[in-house]
């Protein structure tokens, strides 16, 4: 198949998600990428109204910070998404296919976990905060490193319900409540996600919610775009 004229995806959608993958273990990479799915239902979501919107975010945090302490940073980052602008999850409708367009909860400040977490590490990037999806079974997490006392330590933050810290013992309670099953602890289930791990969750979660609706031309087009990961 000629890479540049998919079946059934957006061929320009297509492109942007293959021109995105090379730097998508970057946070950068992955919003381009994440972005460039959407485009295949959202053609006129543009890339650069995006990433402004990402700065304005990055600024109203800075404007708060009077230390750059990575403490400090991340307190105001909370309190900027989740308090004042009220990032998070769609629990009323959460297979709606917006729920996974990065422009969409941009917009509506709803999405899925895996939606809330990518926005969230985004905009710590521009803070200088490093931050890893964790790819638990059932719900995707936050994993935030800052250093304390001479070492790397790492903190774990739920975006979907609001940015609430959780211990390890509150993600593994967290993954047994969106399973429905009692979970052993496991370092396995707090493992990062590696960039196609990531955004073959999307595209799945996609997969699955046009299968759902009957949008059989739509479940191929995410397959295609599968196809280059």
């Amino acid at each position: 198949m000629d890479a540049t004229r998919p079946a059934y995806c957006r061929p320009a959608a297509y492109r942007a998600f293959a021109v995105a993958l090379p730097e998508a273990d970057s946070a950068e990479g992955m919003f381009r990428a994440a972005w460039a799915i959407a485009q295949h239902d959202l053609p006129d979501a543009e890339l650069a109204e995006g990433e402004a919107v990402v700065g304005k975010l990055v600024d109203a945090v800075k404007r708060r910070v009077q230390s750059q302490q990575p403490q400090a940073l991340l307190a105001h980052l909370h309190d900027v998404l989740f308090d004042v602008l009220g990032f998070r999850g769609n629990v009323e409708e959460y297979y709606l296919p917006a729920n996974s367009y990065v422009p969409e909860v941009l917009r509506t400040r709803r999405g899925l976990p895996i939606t809330l977490t990518l926005v969230y590490r985004r905009v710590a990037a521009g803070l200088g905060l490093t931050v890893h999806g964790v790819n638990a079974p059932g719900h995707f997490l936050a994993e935030v490193e800052v250093e304390q006392w001479g070492e790397l330590q790492s903190m774990y933050v739920d975006p979907f319900f609001g940015g609430g810290l959780l211990t390890e013992e509150e993600v593994f309670a967290r993954i047994s409540q969106a399973t429905g099953q009692a979970v052993e602890p496991s370092p396995e289930h707090l493992r990062r996600a590696a960039p196609e791990q990531w955004l073959s969750r999307m595209l799945h979660n996609l997969q699955a919610v046009f299968a759902a609706s009957g949008r059989e031309r739509d479940v191929y087009a995410m397959q295609e775009l599968q196809g280059l990961l």
